[in-house]
């Protein structure tokens, strides 16, 4: 279940799970793919509206694909994975890499959307919950803090996603 639903013309194709070995270690979560899903035959529709790309957000992350999350993401943008730990680029696939090794789907629900022409604020609760491929019991929350672009295609993208809020 992806805990979103999607309006006509928004498209995904989700594939079979992957497998993953997690562990959890005093630094957090570290996940290994054994079986990497590549991003071939995946379509994640990127918004025109800025009040749905926190949906295209998790779709890509349903998909457990890190290039389909990576898409929805400015090239410069970054996620503050830890409160204070700004990372971008490859630091930036690594750490979603580690939240889609859980290999649980994640659940948006967008509070407050803010536009000021080709800037906009989002405020969005999310949850990653559910059993861990080594059974344990996952419940990660938090209210994001999110400030999204239109680009020249007119769609919305990442420069900062701040999953965390104000913690």
């Amino acid at each position: 279940m992806l805990g979103l639903s999607l309006p006509a013309g928004d498209q995904i194709a989700v594939p079979g799970s992957a497998h993953r070995l997690v562990s959890y270690e005093s630094g957090g979560f570290t996940a290994v793919m054994t079986n990497r899903m590549g991003s071939h035959g995946r379509s994640i529709a990127l918004t025109e509206d800025p009040a749905r790309h926190p949906a295209v957000f998790a779709a890509a992350f349903n998909t457990g694909d890190p290039a389909a999350v990576e898409n929805v993401y400015e090239d410069l943008g970054v996620l503050v994975a830890e409160p204070g730990s700004p990372v971008a680029g490859a630091d930036r696939e690594a750490a979603n890499t580690r939240l889609l090794g859980l290999g649980l789907p994640i659940d948006v629900r967008p509070r407050h959307v803010y536009v000021a022409g080709d800037i906009a604020l989002l405020i969005v609760d999310w949850s990653i919950n559910g059993d861990a491929p080594d059974g344990a019991k996952v419940d990660i929350r938090g209210t994001a803090t999110d400030i999204a672009r239109r680009g020249p295609d007119g769609k919305w993208r990442y420069v900062i996603d701040n999953p965390f809020g104000t913690a």
